[in-house]
């Protein structure tokens, strides 16, 4: 009859509906294990989208070695910096010209071919040219590919990265300078603006450096660069992992810790700490200090001010303070 497995000449085939045969040897409980969670669908082979992040790590491998690691740029003249602090581009004659107005380091300049030259062009080729850098004349096509069709109106200058001092450093210059150490602290000041307004308000009253931290803060930009007035390059900027164990470092070494907040401790009238070995903290133009930075200052320093106004730009209050502090060192 049909279907009898006993009939002459029939066999049973392995993995058929009628279940495992004799002598299996457990192949089915394996089958019933688990192949582990699915991976990715970037590491999966033929998959779309690892075929799309294959594309994109290949463009960017080529894009670096063109740039020489150049960052991509977005609209107003500066490029982001990723982890590895790669060069940025400035992109824009404005942008270009104050970059090199204000000493800003440079290693090349890039000029879009048959480009018309006016004032601000004319100015960023002779400076160029005057210190010895490099001077690129590219396509227009290839001049928006290396800025990531920024605005760049035929114009780009390439940044290198900020060499940071470390923190000891700065009480090193310090101690050289047979002056009280005066240092200032930056507690989330994410404005390379602000940054560069306060490392200009240090250079002028006397301060021995700035430190930064790595993480949600500004970094010295071609932005920072340029708000500075090239007073960067003669003040150091130092880095540090850890603010907060900066300070402690700061403290241990004789520091005195004095955080500018509206509702400060002392005001500037009376602050006698100014003549001591000192570091200045200012915070982020938001919420001011952070709690942890709070915590081992030794003094709050407010300014006073009519009560119409509430607070002060975070640079505009450092040269302030600054300003205060080289006064009572000067009468001392």
């Amino acid at each position: 009859m049909a279907g009898n497995s006993q009939r002459r000449g029939a066999m049973r085939k392995p993995g058929t509906k009628k279940g495992p045969i004799v002598g299996s040897g457990g192949q089915s409980r394996r089958g019933l294990r688990g192949k582990g969670p699915t991976p990715p669908a970037e590491s999966r082979t033929g998959h779309p989208a690892r075929r799309a992040s294959t594309r994109r790590d290949s463009d960017s491998a080529a894009k670096g070695d063109k740039l020489g690691a150049g960052g991509s740029t977005g609209r107003g003249g500066r490029a982001s910096r990723g982890p590895a602090a790669l060069p940025e581009t400035v992109v824009g004659r404005n942008p270009v010209v104050e970059a090199l107005r204000a000493g800003v380091p440079a290693t090349a300049l890039y000029v879009a071919s048959g480009l018309a030259s006016d004032e601000r062009v004319a100015e960023a080729i002779g400076a160029v040219a005057e210190r010895g850098i490099a001077l690129l004349e590219v396509s227009r096509p290839e001049l928006d590919r290396l800025t990531g069709n920024a605005v760049h109106q035929g114009l780009a200058l390439t940044v290198p990265p900020y060499q940071y001092a470390h923190p000891e450093d700065l009480l090193s210059r310090a101690a050289d300078s047979g002056r009280a150490a005066l240092i200032v602290a930056v507690d989330g000041v994410t404005d390379p603006r602000n940054l560069g307004a306060i490392v200009r308000s240090a250079a002028a009253f006397g301060a021995h450096g700035v430190v930064v931290p790595e993480r949600r803060s500004a970094g010295m930009t071609a932005s920072a660069w340029r708000t500075s007035a090239g007073t960067a390059a003669r003040i150091r900027v130092a880095r540090c992992t850890n603010l907060v164990r900066t300070l402690k470092d700061y403290a241990a070494n004789g520091l005195m810790i004095a955080g500018l907040d509206a509702d400060g401790t002392v005001d500037t009238d009376d602050f006698e700490l100014a003549t001591s070995p000192l570091v200045i903290v200012v915070g982020s133009e938001g919420r001011g200090l952070s709690r942890l930075t709070r915590t081992v200052c030794d003094v709050t320093v407010s300014i006073p001010m009519v009560r119409s106004v509430e607070s002060l730009n975070a640079s505009v209050a450092t040269g302030v303070v600054l300003a205060e502090v080289a006064r009572r060192r000067r009468a001392g």
